[in-house]
């Protein structure tokens, strides 16, 4: 019995094949993506007819990944999986932005997209794949779509680009970018660098679409043998009225110009005159005309004052504020602004604001992260806040939204290349917003870097970031630097930029119009280059460098290696001994394993001489006393025998000072020179090879008598 159609196509010499027609069949298209033995499930459905009142796309975008999929079973109380992480998050928001452009406009039925990992193989990672299957199973249903869609990742392993590469050359790879694009057209983009060129990000972009043009026919071919693929369904989801189309655009758009024309550095002020020429026009109609048309004036007013927009900007060179089009706004910053955190900045340009703070703290403070193609943990958090505040609005917040974890993540990705690499800190930035008019994202990129070097975290470079927007209509495009959050959305492209003076750490973009030209992504990375150069020069004009010094609050750490076979002594029976050493220090000490099969010690402490204490201690565990050594000890009394008494050298380690080497003088019983909690001092002078204890002396720290002569007969 033959179930199903399956295809294959080789990309970048790595084998991926695409089946239907075999699980899922009553989702209106469904797919089994597979590339190795990573596995992934694609199912896609889309109501027959739109909600009443909906103008827009309801578009649902999930993904799991399963731990069945690891042979894994998944941790917590219920043992079963729960809410997204914060990867898969992310991989829905990558799959959203490459997807939801390429939907007709006018269709509003309902989409549900749901993707599950269901085979991990530890080799392909599936999180470049989602948008391929996705995509696919889309292509074998009947639901309309301007795609097919493809995506793939991009790396750089000595020199030489690949794409799709295993997790082992990610590992060594110093470009990690996603790509997503059409046929025809690059859609999206999101991806760290290591202070690439501009020049390397563009061909990064070139050969992500060479293979994503493979894959887009790759689909077509699949769908031609779906009959059920073709034709789209038929839908109306839209009621339009052409004269009140013209009506409303005759009123208001040459009113609209007017206000664009202005220049206004306020949103509010813009939004104030905006709104009073729509309401202007709805004053001038007749009770039967608005009960007509009125609900039509509101749509077609937007689409007259976006249009209003954007010809002022190409005919007339005006941007929404009275900028040039490669003119940054006004910029200030502040570094150690609150008394008490670690390390913190504000940084404002124009209406947009971040107050972002420094956390530092030790091993066991680092992220733990159990998910399906990960396990382990993280040193470096970044963490991004958009209250309702920030834009002038009272709404309800509940949990962190998606658009909080992307954008938190792409600050992360564009600070992480220049953390330095003998950091012992486990680092948290939190970035506020707490004003907003475009590119948050960026600001705290800016006062994320501000805030590290104000905690004196030693950071190879300075990193800042821009938005960069397009107006391209007709055959004329403007490349606007620094957009204003109108600008992002009546323009054709958000295209964000990150990096240092030497190089690019970060991207992420995003196109809504075909047939972007390389000539115009070329002058928008060029013109960003020089809008991330201003604002550097601002911000170190704020602080030229990392401070030398760490704050007077932050906790002091000190690392170092130890012999692996003594980490059981560090650690102790159960744990008692490092415990022990925590509570009598006041300390926090971690201890993990290496690669290289030895020890790594952390110490975290408040206090200069409680880590002193601690580290004397933990290296005499770890390098344990030497016979030659001359080393003076002073350790508590534990028993007291007649032949001597035992004396701990180290927490766990214990010698005996033989009575004949307690003092010069003859002792008769050490009961009567000393008792169990004296301390004492003595230094190690051998080991007794029966019982393999440290034989001690505190008669050879003492000066030794003189010898009495006899006297003469």
């Amino acid at each position: 019995m033959n179930i199903g159609i399956k295809k294959t196509i080789e990309i970048g010499g790595k084998e991926i094949s695409i089946e239907t027609g075999k699980l899922a069949k009553q989702a209106d298209g469904a797919v089994v993506l597979r590339m190795g033995d990573t596995m992934i499930l694609a199912t896609v459905v889309a109501n027959k007819d739109a909600k009443d009142g909906v103008d827009f796309l309801p578009l649902t975008v999930d993904y799991r990944e399963k731990f069945a999929a690891d042979g894994r079973i998944p941790g917590g109380f219920f043992r079963r999986e729960a809410r997204p992480s914060e990867r898969e998050i992310l991989v829905m928001r990558i799959v959203d932005r490459a997807l939801r452009p390429l939907f007709p406009d006018d269709f509003h039925a309902e989409v549900q997209l749901m993707m599950q990992l269901i085979a991990y193989d530890g080799v392909n990672s599936p999180d470049a794949l989602v948008g391929f299957a996705a995509s696919s199973c889309i292509a074998v249903s009947d639901i309309p779509f301007n795609g097919p869609m493809s995506e793939v990742r991009v790396g750089r392993v000595n020199g030489e680009f690949v794409i799709n590469p295993t997790l082992e050359e990610m590992a060594v790879s110093d470009v990690d970018c996603i790509i997503a694009g059409t046929i025809d057209n690059i859609v999206m983009v999101e991806g760290e660098l290591a202070e690439a060129s501009e020049a390397e990000m563009v061909d990064v972009i070139k050969i992500a679409h060479e293979a994503i043009k493979k894959q887009c026919q790759f689909q077509l071919d699949l769908a031609a043998e779906i009959p059920s693929s073709s034709p789209k369904r038929e839908y109306e989801h839209e009621d339009h009225n052409e004269d009140a189309r013209a009506r409303v655009a005759a009123f208001s758009y040459d009113k609209c110009r007017e206000v664009a024309k202005q220049g206004l550095a306020s949103k509010e002020k813009r939004a104030e005159l905006f709104g009073a020429i729509k309401e202007e026009f709805l004053a001038s109609l007749t009770e039967e005309e608005t009960e007509e048309i009125g609900k039509y004036v509101s749509v077609y007013f937007k689409e007259s004052m976006k249009k209003a927009v954007r010809d002022t900007m190409l005919d007339d060179n005006i941007r929404l504020d009275g900028r040039q089009f490669d003119e940054v706004r006004a910029i200030w910053s502040e570094v150690d602004y609150l008394p008490t955190a670690h390390g913190s900045a504000v940084f404002t340009r124009g209406e947009t604001q971040s107050l972002t703070t420094l956390t530092l703290g030790g091993k066991m403070d680092e992220q733990m992260i159990d998910d399906v193609t990960f396990k382990g943990s993280t040193p470096f958090m970044l963490h991004y806040n958009f209250p309702p505040f920030s834009t002038g609005e009272a709404r309800m917040k509940f949990n962190v939204s998606r658009r909080e974890i992307g954008h938190g993540n792409l600050a992360l990705r564009a600070l992480r290349p220049v953390l330095p690499e003998d950091n012992p800190y486990t680092i948290r930035l939190v970035s506020e917003i707490l004003e907003s008019n475009g590119s948050s994202s960026m600001a705290t990129v800016c006062a994320g870097t501000l805030a590290l070097m104000d905690g004196g975290i030693q950071i190879k470079a300075p990193v800042t970031g821009i938005a960069m927007g397009l107006v391209a209509e007709n055959g004329k495009f403007a490349v606007l630097s620094d957009i204003l959050g109108d600008e992002d959305h009546l323009g054709d492209m958000d295209f964000k930029i990150t990096g240092t003076a030497k190089g690019i750490t970060a991207c992420q973009m995003d196109i809504k119009v075909d047939g972007l030209p390389y000539e115009v992504l070329i002058q928008a990375l060029e013109q960003a280059k020089a809008g991330r150069l201003h604002i550097l020069d601002k911000i170190l004009e704020t602080l030229p460098a990392p401070n030398a010094e760490l704050k007077p609050q932050t906790p002091r750490v000190e690392a170092f290696n130890v012999p692996n076979e003594m980490i059981g002594g560090i650690i102790g029976p159960g744990g008692k001994i490092i415990q022990g050493l925590q509570k009598e220090t006041n300390t926090t000490i971690t201890i993990e394993e290496l690669e290289n099969g030895e020890g790594r010690v952390q110490v975290l402490s408040n206090n200069g001489d409680d880590m002193a204490n601690a580290l004397e201690k933990l290296k005499l565990i770890a390098f344990p006393p030497q016979v030659e050594d001359q080393t003076e000890y002073e350790g508590v009394v534990k028993s007291v025998k007649d032949f001597g008494c035992f004396v701990e050298i180290v927490p766990g380690t214990d010698g005996l000072i033989h009575i004949s080497e307690f003092a010069w003088e003859k002792t008769a019983r050490m009961s009567d020179v000393c008792k169990e909690g004296d301390m004492l001092k003595f230094k190690v002078i051998g080991k007794d090879p029966r019982t393999r204890k440290w034989k001690l002396s505190r008669k050879i720290l003492l000066p030794k008598p003189e010898r009495k002569e006899e006297p003469k007969a």
